[in-house]
């Protein structure tokens, strides 16, 4: 499949059912500025509608992952924010979320599981990006932080929701109040990652073919049920499994995933 672009800031390649979406802002950190957020968006969207992609690796071009906002764009970004005709900050533009919002939720509301590949900075709005991937391999000497706080405000890329379950909370706050930085080692021990890895793009990918050899349609069921689960009671939660098994029992991929086991040759699934 050829290179996608979109708005010159995020590009996707796709291979062997894995999609690459690289943010490609190298001269600047990929900061976020406003063709960055509507790049993230629309790649998003254009994976969430593109049949047989499995899995989805999120990195960054050059010498970090991203450095939070774009400086540069804070004084349009106030005034968007404070724009009483389109409503700003609360207005939901994206189901739930606000467009900040979206640029990290998109990855976790994408139905296949989204693998970050951290390195070099990852700040504010960046480490917000990071957090709406499933999983995140991290460069030990990366350097994160919430950084808001230095700019005289809070975490509002859906941070909060994402950190949840992850971080400690005593810890998250300390962070946050703080803005100190801290290391990739430090990040999985916080929470705020999964794995430490030397080299974080090839241990993504690599983990990325893994998910995509298994059945679509079960891996994209567990991950709505690891989504929608934390806000469930024990009894809703009991119920979602039920009915996530009962569509996939006897489904054609379930089949398939017991005949390839039993015969020992890789399966043949068809995506959803």
């Amino acid at each position: 499949m050829p290179r996608m672009n979109f708005h010159d800031r995020v590009s996707i390649t796709v291979e062997n059912h894995v999609a690459h979406v690289l943010l490609d802002r190298a001269d600047k950190m990929n900061a976020l500025d406003d063709a960055m957020f509507e790049a993230i968006i629309a790649a998003g969207r254009y994976l969430h509608n593109e049949r047989g992609i499995r899995a989805v690796v999120l990195s960054g071009a050059g010498r970090s992952f991203c450095a939070g906002l774009d400086l540069s764009s804070m004084a349009k970004a106030d005034r968007w924010a404070k724009d009483e005709e389109s409503g700003g900050l609360t207005e939901r533009t994206h189901g739930n979320a606000n467009r900040p919002q979206q640029a990290a939720m998109v990855w976790r509301k994408l139905p296949m599981p989204v693998i970050a590949a951290i390195h070099g900075v990852c700040f504010g709005g960046g480490l917000q990006v990071a957090s709406g991937a499933d999983i995140r391999f991290i460069a030990p000497d990366a350097r994160l932080a919430v950084m808001e706080v230095k700019w005289g405000l809070v975490p509002d890329m859906a941070g909060y929701a994402l950190w949840r379950g992850n971080v400690r909370d005593d810890v998250l706050r300390e962070l946050t109040y703080t803005h100190r930085e801290f290391s990739g080692e430090d990040a999985v021990r916080f929470g705020f990652a999964t794995h430490v890895s030397a080299d974080p793009l090839a241990d993504a990918m690599a983990l990325a073919q893994d998910i995509a050899s298994k059945s679509p349609t079960a891996v994209r069921g567990a991950k709505l049920l690891s989504n929608r689960t934390p806000d469930m009671s024990v009894d809703e939660v009991l119920m979602a499994e039920s009915l996530a098994q009962h569509e996939l029992m006897y489904s054609k991929n379930q089949i398939e995933a017991v005949r390839a086991g039993m015969e020992k040759r890789p399966a043949e699934f068809v995506d959803p």
